[in-house]
């Protein structure tokens, strides 16, 4: 699990094949074979790192179903080691398992945030709430509003300092991840819709006797 605070922004090293390789140098520090990286949402594990890099191998369901396709060699990424249990839970719980991908509609200065509209899939406003919290390409954000087509966030300076926002525009992808406690609910009104209602149900739920 992760928070979706970014700690550092790598770039694209190399990529051969399904081996993916990623220039850094913070979160190196304590790294070892088997963590998991949060790059650009995506929780990648760590096969192979050096002085200055680290290496993860990607599925190619993961270049379908994300941006990372995308990324030109030299490009740039937000980059998180794994929560450990006892800090500080800065951002939300994020998984890093991409729900889908979204396009930045608008982007617009507003005292010193940029209000950034985003569109999404059905399944996945759905998901999105107005107040709640959403992760795009990694990045734990605070949603401003949610509607039928679109959704929409507001960044300080400071994350888009730290993060790939700096590079972001009109036409941009992003990674969404939804709410991990939306899903559930979600699943779980829908599991109760589809149950047929029977005696046998009324009684399990003390309505007949």
């Amino acid at each position: 699990m992760f928070t979706g605070i970014v700690e550092e922004i790598g770039r694209l090293k190399s990529f051969d094949g399904g081996r993916i390789e990623i220039h850094c140098e913070k979160i190196l520090s304590d790294v070892k074979i088997g963590d998991s990286i949060n790059t650009n949402g995506i929780c990648l594990t760590v096969v192979e790192f050096g002085a200055d890099f680290f290496a993860a191998d990607v599925m190619p369901e993961t270049f379908r179903k994300t941006s990372l396709s995308e990324i030109k060699i030299g490009g740039i990424l937000n980059l998180e080691r794994a929560l450990k249990v006892g800090e500080r839970l800065g951002g939300h719980l994020v998984s890093g398992h991409i729900d889908g991908v979204g396009k930045i509609l608008s982007i617009k200065a507003e005292g010193n945030a940029l209000f950034i509209e985003i569109s999404a899939e059905n399944h996945l406003l759905r998901q999105i709430a107005a107040k709640g919290s959403v992760a795009l390409d990694g990045i734990s954000l605070t949603v401003v509003d949610s509607g039928a087509e679109k959704f929409s966030v507001s960044t300080i300076p400071h994350t888009r300092e730290v993060t790939n926002f700096k590079n972001k525009k009109i036409g941009s992808k992003v990674n969404i991840e939804t709410d991990i406690l939306a899903k559930y609910v979600e699943r779980l009104i829908n599991f109760r819709e589809k149950r047929t209602i029977t005696k046998d149900f009324l009684m399990e739920n003390g309505f007949l006797m």
